[in-house]
């Protein structure tokens, strides 16, 4: 399968659904490899990191304390049967910077109605909750089985990567 179809890239997808969706399924591990998934308000930050905000003592913090690999899937839980669309990354998470916390909230916020918002006192330390990163590794879009562009029966999961940056060539 390729990423590029009909002049456009199958990249699309990825920025496209992290705007559009506020929820992600995180998989977690823990240090004996027992999986836990668990349904994650989040807010992109570009298209290589995500942020969202949980309690330590959350299994899924546990989990990424002792095994910061993760999977994490973004679709849209309303789509029809067969109307799915999702991307499926892989990323390493843990603790967001302290020193990355102001711009984080601000992240967060964007995508918190007005009487949700997050403010300082709500982070730890002395706060419940830690504000966690996933800088993502590898990307992967989902193509829905019988898909017209692609030869596959069954729903696939194609790799995608970002587009190159262009290149200025500068010439003296």
């Amino acid at each position: 399968m390729s990423q590029r179809t009909g002049g456009l890239t199958m990249w699309e997808s990825v920025p496209r659904l992290l705007a559009q969706h506020r929820y992600l399924v995180l998989g977690t591990a823990d240090g004996e490899g027992r999986p836990w998934v668990s349904p994650v308000f989040f807010a992109a930050d570009g298209q290589h990191r995500v942020l969202w905000v949980s309690s330590p003592n959350s299994r899924h913090s546990r989990n990424i304390a002792a095994r910061p690999e993760v999977a994490i899937t973004v679709f849209d839980t309303a789509a029809p049967v067969g109307g799915a669309e999702a991307i499926y990354l892989e990323a390493t998470a843990g603790s967001a910077a302290d020193d990355a916390r102001a711009a984080d909230l601000v992240s967060l916020n964007t995508r918190l109605s007005a009487g949700h918002q997050l403010v300082p006192k709500d982070l730890g330390p002395a706060g419940p909750l830690l504000v966690y990163q996933a800088a993502i590794s590898r990307y992967f879009v989902l193509i829905r089985g019988g898909d017209a562009r692609f030869d596959n029966v069954t729903d696939a999961r194609l790799a995608v990567s970002p587009p190159a940056p262009e290149h200025t060539t500068h010439t003296t």
